[in-house]
C-alpha cells in the first residue's frame, strides 16, 4: 500500500453545471476541466501527468484521457485505502455519448474531496 495522499483538497464541482459549460461552450471547457482535475489529483497525491500534459493529452489524444483520468482517480483513492468508484473501464461509458463516464469521474471526484473535508458542491 503506498502512502495516503496528503497535498491540498480539490474543489468539488456541480456536474450539471459543468456539463452546461462544455455543451455551452461547445467542448472548449473541457480543455480546462482536464486541466484543472489532472492538477488537483497531482497536487494532492503527488501522483499523476498534472494539469498542462492533461490539457494537452485531451486536446491531442482525448481517447488517452477516458482510460488516465479513471486510472488516476482510482490510484488516489486506493492510496488513501478506500475503493474507487472508478478504474480504466469507466473509459467505455464514453460510448454512450461522453457525458456518463464525465458524470461518473466528477461524482468519483466530488465524493473523495467531500470525504477529504471539502464542502459539497
Amino acid at each position: 500500500m503506498s502512502t495516503p495522499p496528503t497535498g491540498p483538497i480539490g474543489i468539488p464541482r456541480s456536474v450539471g453545471k459543468q456539463v452546461l459549460l462544455a455543451i455551452v461552450t461547445l467542448g472548449i471547457y473541457g480543455v480546462y476541466w482536464a486541466y484543472v482535475n489532472h492538477d488537483e489529483i497531482k497536487e494532492h497525491s503527488g501522483q499523476g501527468v498534472g494539469g498542462v500534459i492533461g490539457a494537452l493529452i485531451y486536446l491531442m489524444a482525448g481517447v488517452i484521457t477516458w482510460f488516465l483520468l479513471p486510472i488516476e482517480i482510482k490510484k488516489m483513492y486506493e492510496a488513501d485505502g478506500q475503493e474507487s468508484p472508478v478504474g480504466p473501464a469507466t473509459a467505455f461509458w464514453i460510448l454512450l455519448f461522453g457525458i456518463p463516464w464525465f458524470v461518473k469521474c466528477q461524482n468519483a471526484l466530488n465524493d473523495y474531496w467531500v470525504s477529504k473535508g471539502a464542502t459539497p458542491a
